[in-house]
C-alpha cells in the first residue's frame, strides 16, 4: 500500500482518538455534550445493565485481544505493520463511541457534593487524573504509542525498531500511572450517580486485569530487568 495513504490513515485514526478522548471527558462530567454518561430517556433498569455492562465487556474484549501477539501476527497478514498501532487505536475509539452512543442511564444518586469548594475540587481532582494520563503517553512515547512514529517511519522509509524501557520521572516510583491517571478521572466527580457509578466500578475492574496481564507480559519479554524495576518501584499506590 502506498506510504502516503498509511501515512494519512494514520494520521486520521489519530485525530479520531483525539475527538474521542476529549468526549470522553465531557461524557464522564456531564458537560456540553448531547449524551453523557447519566443524561438520556431511563427505562428497564435490568436493560440498562445488561447492556451497559455489554459494552464494557466489549471494550475490555477489544482491547485484550487485539494487544495479543497471535493476533498481531493475524493481523499482519492482512495489513501493513505500519499501521497495525493505527488500526488497534481506530478499533478501541470505534468501540467507545459505540459505548457513548448506546448507553443506558441508570435511576438515582449515589452522592452529590453540597459546597461550591468541594464541587470544585473534586472537578480539579478530576482535571489531575486527566492531565496525568497525557503525561504519562508522553513519559512513554506519545507518538508510538498511538501509531504516529511507525507512519512516520514508514513513510521516510525507515526501519521501525521498539520504544527502548526507561524509568522517566513518574515512573521511577509508579508503573502505571497513566491508569492512576485513570482512577483518578473516574472516580472524582462532584455528582455521582449510579450510571456514573456503573462505568467507574466496570472499567476500574478492567483496568485492574489488565495491569495484572500486561505485567506478565513485560516479565516474559523483558525478564529479570522488569522484575528489578517491580522490586523497587508501586504500581500504582504505595499499598498497591
Amino acid at each position: 500500500m502506498n506510504r502516503f495513504l498509511l501515512f494519512a490513515y494514520g494520521l486520521a485514526c489519530y485525530a479520531i482518538f483525539l475527538g474521542v478522548f476529549l468526549y470522553l471527558i465531557a461524557f464522564l462530567a456531564d458537560l456540553g455534550v448531547p449524551k453523557t454518561v447519566s443524561s438520556g430517556a431511563q427505562g428497564s433498569v435490568a436493560a440498562a445493565l445488561a447492556i451497559d455492562i455489554g459494552l464494557m465487556a466489549l471494550f475490555g474484549l477489544q482491547h485484550s485481544i487485539m494487544a495479543r501477539k497471535g493476533f498481531k501476527r493475524a493481523l499482519a497478514q492482512i495489513l501493513p505493520a505500519a499501521i497495525e498501532r493505527s488500526t488497534y487505536v481506530l478499533a478501541a475509539s470505534v468501540v467507545l463511541i459505540l459505548l457513548f452512543a448506546y448507553w443506558r442511564p441508570l435511576p438515582g444518586i449515589v452522592w452529590q457534593a453540597q459546597s461550591p469548594a468541594l464541587t470544585d475540587s473534586l472537578y480539579l481532582l478530576g482535571g489531575v487524573g486527566w492531565l496525568l494520563i497525557l503525561l504519562s503517553t508522553f513519559l512513554t512515547n506519545h507518538f508510538d504509542l498511538f501509531g504516529l512514529r511507525q507512519i512516520y517511519l514508514n513513510l521516510v522509509r525507515k526501519t521501525y525498531t521498539p520504544v527502548a524501557f526507561k524509568e522517566h520521572f513518574f515512573y521511577r516510583w509508579i508503573r502505571h500511572p497513566m491508569m492512576l491517571g485513570l482512577l483518578i478521572a473516574f472516580w472524582s466527580t462532584p455528582l455521582m450517580s449510579v450510571s456514573h457509578l456503573l462505568f467507574s466500578a466496570g472499567m476500574s475492574v478492567y483496568i485492574l486485569i489488565g495491569i495484572h496481564f500486561e505485567e506478565a507480559g513485560l516479565r516474559a519479554e523483558l525478564g529479570q530487568t522488569y522484575c528489578d524495576y517491580m522490586g523497587r518501584t508501586v504500581r500504582m499506590l504505595p499499598f498497591y
